[in-house]
């Protein structure tokens, strides 16, 4: 009967822990936002004026609100209303707003909506115009009071050298003249993947030294729809120098409205669950940077953005150029990590939100490529992933069964005790504490198995959830994407009965059970069966319902975590029938499930003298 407690108060323990660290630690970050008031004043820069505060992105030139210019009724229409250069890379497709520079046209050619290889390809960024405008900008700003008239959002520039298509290959060239002896040129190049150079000249032909101010910012128009899961973050975020990583919800900037960060390096912008978009100055570069929400405008205005403290002066007669890069696509490990070895960007993988226990879901994510790139199957990956975190703990599981074996072996000693010392409960306590001793037996070793599950569990979940090498990725049969829960569901008889019992209140989320999550129920009820069911009743209630309660609750997990349980515990009821025969404890599992399905006895009703 410990056994059987050992079992239940494992598993009660492991869903307090899932479902605690769910509550009291996967909240969002707190972090005390510090209002900045402007930038300090700016230092003599050979000039012979000296450097005004200079306006930060976010309080200059915020795009009008869509319905209040133009409002455009498709996406067709956005993009035929101004003068475009084409974007036609391997990874990327879309074109470049000549009205403001702006990159607000981008859709990712490697991936698909749905797992439909004719279903639509992904859609990163909108034109303004349209209901989710989400687009970047880059540009220059004016010292205060200086009047030096720079490019804004209403800007129309003009192609250079007559290249009108951005490539991996050539880049392309925008010119603006302000008609007051500033030429502004912004060349705009793109790598094999998603990461856009843009560097900004100046030409001063005017008779004094300009000073200018570089920024960047990221625009997301209306609230996007997130998950709102508690192990990834979706929305604004950066890593800021001695801020380290800052998420916010937008929930957050709704209530705070604008979080400022001074004095500070790194990069920031928008995360989706699978895709990124941000703006990055060179490694190192001196910073203020600025979350933002505003609803002026009748709508939800996110922006992310950054000016640089330090001036870039353009003395009288010369030039002057600045750079920086716009990450805009997959966050696709492999290539984000080339990107931050290559430009030192701070902590670049961290677009990746690998979470807390970022040291178990990285290792587990090495893992999983690696035996995918042998194996070519990520389901397959997952099951050779089990059978590894088996083999490791082996040690720790076959002295954890053999303990159970051994106090399977003193079971009857054990109901002799408890018949001794029925009526004192401290003397019965005692006595079993000192078999223990004698037998060498650890009355608690049956947690063990599943308690050391729980980070591989947790581990793994993540990577299932978060990697994007993951979705879309197809095991067999009719799991097609194992990110996805099983597409199946025995309440419809799998698509026999036209009907979504999903829909139905208050109970439709309990109402998907496809066949993996039944399968695993069915493996983890088998495993029960190996001990005894308890005598209490009580016991015997939890001990028959938790395999049901499992099955419902991971019923709208990933296939792919489905598939690890229900494979694991195949695994297991191997492993503990073959330890517990070895060290001569009675498996009756046959047994065992027959007496599960027989009626019970009812006790014996006391007669009536």
């Amino acid at each position: 009967m410990t056994d059987n407690r050992n079992v239940i108060l494992a598993i009660v323990l492991s869903m307090l822990v899932l479902f605690g660290w769910q509550y009291f630690v996967a909240g969002p970050q707190l972090e005390q936002a510090q209002r900045q008031a402007e930038i300090a004043a700016a230092q003599q820069a050979g000039a012979d004026t000296t450097l005004a505060t200079p306006a930060t992105p976010g309080q200059a030139a915020v795009p009008a609100a869509p319905g209040a210019v133009q409002g455009f009724e498709t996406r067709e229409a956005a993009l035929a209303a101004s003068q475009r250069v084409t974007i036609d890379t391997e990874d990327l497709e879309g074109s470049i707003n000549l009205t403001g520079a702006r990159i607000d046209d981008l859709r990712l050619k490697q991936y698909r909506e749905t797992v439909d290889p004719d279903s639509p390809i992904i859609t990163l960024l909108t034109p303004q115009g349209l209901p989710n405008a989400y687009f970047a900008e880059e540009g220059w700003v004016a010292a205060s009071g200086s009047g030096i008239a720079v490019p804004d959002a209403q800007t129309v520039w003009t192609v250079e050298g007559g290249n009108a298509t951005l490539t991996a290959a050539t880049p392309v060239t925008l010119a603006w003249d302000n008609g007051a002896g500033l030429v502004f040129r912004r060349t705009i190049s793109v790598d094999e993947h998603y990461l856009f150079t843009v560097e900004q000249t100046i030409e001063n032909t005017g008779a004094g030294d300009i000073a200018l101010y570089p920024y960047a910012r990221v625009i997301r128009h209306n609230t996007p729809q997130v998950q709102n899961f508690f192990i990834q973050h979706e929305g604004p975020h950066g890593v800021l120098g001695s801020n380290n990583l800052v998420s916010k919800k937008y929930t957050d900037l709704q209530n705070d409205r604008q979080a400022t960060f001074e004095n500070t390096t790194g990069w920031l912008g928008f995360s989706d669950k699978y895709w990124a978009t941000a703006v990055l100055p060179p490694a190192g570069t001196a910073l203020n940077a600025r979350m933002s929400w505003n609803n002026a405008a009748g709508f939800d205005d996110y922006q992310t953005s950054y000016v640089e403290t330090t001036p870039v002066v353009i003395p009288a007669g010369g030039t002057a150029s600045r750079e920086s890069y716009l990450f805009a696509g997959a966050k696709e490990e492999a290539v984000i990590s080339a990107y931050e070895d290559q430009y030192g960007f701070d902590r670049l993988n961290l677009l990746i939100d690998w979470g807390w226990f970022w040291y178990l879901t990285q290792p587990m994510y090495y893992l999983l490529t690696f035996l995918y790139s042998i194996v070519g199957n990520f389901g397959l990956a997952v099951l050779a992933v089990t059978v590894i975190v088996k083999a490791i703990f082996f040690p720790l599981a076959n002295r954890s069964y053999a303990s159970m074996a051994a106090m399977r072996r003193v079971q009857p000693e054990m109901k002799a005790i408890q018949e001794r010392f029925k009526d004192d409960r401290a003397a019965q306590q005692q006595a079993m504490m000192e078999l223990y001793r004698k037998e060498k037996i650890n009355p608690l070793s049956g947690c063990w198995p599943l308690l050391i599950q729980i980070p591989v569990f947790f581990s793994l979940y993540t990577v299932i959830f978060i990697s994007l090498d993951m979705r879309h990725a197809p095991f067999f049969g009719w799991i097609r994407d194992l990110a996805a829960p099983d597409p199946t569901n025995i309440f419809t008889l799998f698509g026999l009965i036209p009907w979504d019992p999903t829909v139905v209140p208050v109970l439709g989320s309990f109402l998907h059970l496809g066949i993996w999550p039944v399968i695993m129920g069915i493996t983890m009820w088998v495993q029960m069966r190996l001990n005894p069911p308890p005598p209490d009743p009580t016991q015997a209630m939890i001990f028959n319902w938790m395999p049901v309660i499992f099955t419902f609750m991971l019923g709208t997990f990933p296939a792919g975590l489905v598939i690890y349980w229900a494979w694991n515990n195949t695994l297991s009821i191997a492993q503990q029938w073959f330890i517990m025969k070895r060290h001569g404890a009675e498996v009756n599992l046959f047994g065992n499930i027959m007496d599960s399905f027989r009626r019970k006895p009812k006790p014996a009703q006391p007669t009536k003298s």
